[in-house]
């Protein structure tokens, strides 16, 4: 081969290979995605990222291996996927948890919004307002006639300090201008376990962890922390409806991937999520979790994620407990 033909051979590939992003829909994906989860196996986030990956399997024509990262409050596996290769290979169920909330409430070896191509919304998932029937309640009126007359008889249970349902439940307590004990678990399971012990009055929990309980009459629900009212419990008022519009805090999930990741490979994801999303086996998978689709475009997301932080960032002030 003359020397010049093979010259122009190596300048074409050497610069097929320094403009990936160029070509992204012509080779991408060739081998299986990795979906990090930052939560432990076997909870909600595990559910929605297990059921997410076969969806988005059948789209992509590939395998996509679910990745439980668990701990450091959401994050471990956070962190792990912001300093992955920004490749498409490596992509995250992401959550409020690990993008805002810990973020702000510690240091952390990256930024939780910044250091991210966010690509779609998944699903958000509202908490709700529960009580052990012995309590005596049957609204949130008279929860907080309790609570004021009765100073420090009441404890609330949530799924751990600094999350989703501990927030809410301090959001709550704020507008009603009561105080109630908090007690924080280290997973809904066990904080469910006691207040159907009666050991903890209360809880702020998701509708996926209190659904049987409430459907079996083993708690009583009182408000639910989403826009529109349940369909599994239609008679079920939301926050706003109660009168403490603006104290609903959910837990939502966001499909992200690390910053720098090719604008054409995060198009092909947002695509096959779009389609994902569209399919009723997806409907199927958040009722079954009490969760809400969270259709939301690259753009809209990231505003999303980024709007939720100055919310959080407020809150959390109130709270005391951003770090400082």
């Amino acid at each position: 081969m003359p020397s010049t033909h093979r010259r122009s051979i190596l300048l074409a590939a050497a610069a097929l290979c320094l403009s990936p992003a160029l070509h992204a829909e012509e080779f991408y994906p060739t081998r299986p995605i990795t979906l990090v989860n930052p939560y432990a196996a076997g909870g909600p986030a595990d559910t929605l990222a297990r059921g997410l990956a076969r969806l988005l399997e059948a789209r992509l024509k590939q395998a996509i291996v679910v990745d439980n990262k668990s701990g450091g409050a959401a994050t471990i596996g956070t962190g792990f996927v912001a300093r992955a290769r920004p490749d498409g290979y490596t992509v995250l169920i992401g959550t409020s948890a690990g993008h805002v909330v810990t973020p702000l409430m510690q240091k952390i070896p990256f930024d939780g919004v910044a250091d991210f191509a966010f690509i779609a919304g998944v699903a958000n998932q509202p908490s709700v307002l529960v009580v052990h029937p012995s309590v005596g309640v049957s609204n949130v009126a008279e929860l907080i006639a309790l609570a004021k007359k009765e100073p420090g008889r009441l404890n609330y249970a949530s799924a751990g300090s600094g999350g989703a349902t501990h927030l809410a439940a301090e959001a709550f307590l704020q507008r009603a201008g009561i105080r109630i004990t908090h007690v924080p678990y280290g997973g809904a399971a066990p904080a469910i376990k006691d207040v159907l012990g009666g050991q903890v009055q209360m809880g702020m929990l998701n509708l996926a962890a209190t659904q049987a309980f409430i459907a079996d009459g083993r708690l009583l629900p009182l408000a639910y922390g989403g826009a529109q009212r349940a369909p599994m419990l239609p008679h079920v008022p939301t926050m706003a409806e109660a009168g403490f519009k603006g104290s609903e805090v959910s837990t939502w999930y966001t499909l992200a991937a690390p910053k720098g990741t090719p604008a054409a490979v995060v198009e092909m994801l947002r695509k096959a999520m779009a389609d994902a999303q569209a399919d009723p086996a997806y409907q199927a998978l958040l009722s079954s979790l009490g969760a809400e689709r969270l259709d939301l475009s690259p753009a809209q997301t990231t505003a999303f994620v980024q709007a939720d932080k100055v919310a959080m960032t407020q809150l959390l002030g109130r709270l005391n407990l951003l770090d400082r």
